[in-house]
């Protein structure tokens, strides 16, 4: 699927996008089975998602 979703920054464990909101459940949905499946450790990983129009807002 194409998105036009592009990751503008990265913090530590943090990913920052910038999307149409209309795309906000596929990128969420994405990001969250990638990051949770990008090592199999003893432990979970386990990802959190927030959003808003700024970074404020989408903690």
């Amino acid at each position: 699927q194409h998105l036009q979703a592009r990751m503008i920054l990265q913090v530590h464990d943090e990913l920052v996008f910038e999307l149409p909101e209309s795309e906000l459940p596929a990128l969420t949905a994405l990001v969250k089975e990638k990051m949770e499946s990008a090592m199999q450790l003893a432990v979970p990983l386990k990802v959190d998602t927030g959003s808003g129009t700024n970074w404020l807002e989408a903690h």
